[in-house]
């Protein structure tokens, strides 16, 4: 598949199916039930993608198929006509976010031509994620959160003390945050939703310069498709707690299991990377409803030419 497949035939379709999602799940935003809101949005994502002339299978998903029911890693999409591509998604990252009516809460999916995604099972990942600008290898997985900042600092010509970092607000994370604050480092913590917390490495609007942290693998995958677009550097490592997860690698065909993969590694070509607001947050405003109209708000990205279109949708009802 070409460049200009990605860009001419499904720039546009990625969009539809990221709105799709959101606004099917903004129906239950602040209605406390997180499986109604990710439900409701996995069904619309589905049936978008199948109304689609592409040869998709999700490599990044809900599961794997005995747990999900709808959108499960291995799962075959589309009307089986058009370019054969590798699907990451996440129909509705923040469920909690959604339930409860909190910011930040997206539909994001990516794709890449077939073959070029890592296939990461279901597990934590340990990550590092900075945005563009920097010298290659400026940070590492394997150094301190300290020696991190210590040397994006000196790369942007500032003190570490003006250093904001991106971490998932969790008792894992403890040791982290310590290490960050003991440079005098700003930690800005996150309840939920770690695709937009690496995205917003990116955006100097934020005002965030790194994000550090485990999270999930598949939203890592996610987050390098977006880095990929815009510039930026990330490094994860996959983190197994048993011998399930372990078994889950082997049969997606991972062998090394402590290998460090950088964001070249996680996605191997050009890709085309698409988020729509459900709740309004740092990156994208929220759906909402006005005289008649649904509005909606998505950035998709496109690595191959290196650029950003932020879209606004009006649609009746």
């Amino acid at each position: 598949m070409s460049s200009n497949n990605l860009d001419r035939s499904l720039l546009m379709d990625a969009v539809r199916v990221t709105e799709a999602a959101a606004i099917a799940s903004w129906s239950e935003v602040g209605r406390g039930d997180e499986k109604a809101a990710d439900q409701a949005a996995v069904d619309a994502m589905r049936t978008a993608l199948n109304e689609l002339n592409i040869d998709g299978v999700i490599v990044i998903g809900e599961g794997e198929r005995d747990e999900a029911p709808m959108l499960y890693i291995g799962e075959k999409v589309g009307t089986g006509k058009g370019p054969r591509v590798d699907i990451a998604l996440d129909p509705l990252e923040g469920t909690t976010l959604t339930a409860k009516a909190m910011a930040n809460a997206l539909a994001v999916m990516a794709w890449a031509p077939a073959g070029t995604m890592l296939n990461a099972p279901d597990t934590y990942m340990d990550k590092i994620a900075c945005g563009p600008g920097y010298e290659d290898g400026i940070i590492d997985l394997d150094k301190s959160p300290a020696d991190n900042v210590r040397a994006l600092a000196k790369a942007k010509g500032v003190e570490p003390s003006d250093i904001t970092v991106c971490v998932l607000d969790r008792p894992r994370h403890a040791e982290i945050i310590a290490s960050l604050r003991s440079v005098g480092a700003r930690v800005y913590l996150i309840t939920d939703g770690d695709v937009a917390g690496v995205m917003n490495t990116a955006d100097p609007d934020t005002g965030v310069d790194m994000y550090v942290g485990q999270g999930g693998a598949p939203e890592g995958v996610l987050a390098c498709a977006a880095l990929k677009c815009v510039g930026g550097q990330f490094q994860g490592r996959l983190v197994f707690r048993n011998a399930d997860e372990r078994a889950r690698a082997a049969r997606l065909g991972i062998t090394d299991l402590d290998k460090k993969y950088t964001l070249h590694e996680m996605v191997r070509a050009d890709a085309i990377f698409a988020a729509t607001g459900v709740t309004k947050g740092a990156l994208l405003d929220g759906v909402t409803l006005k005289d008649g109209f649904v509005h909606t708000h998505t950035l998709v990205m496109n690595s191959s030419t290196q650029t950003v279109r932020e879209i606004r949708m009006k649609r009746a009802l």
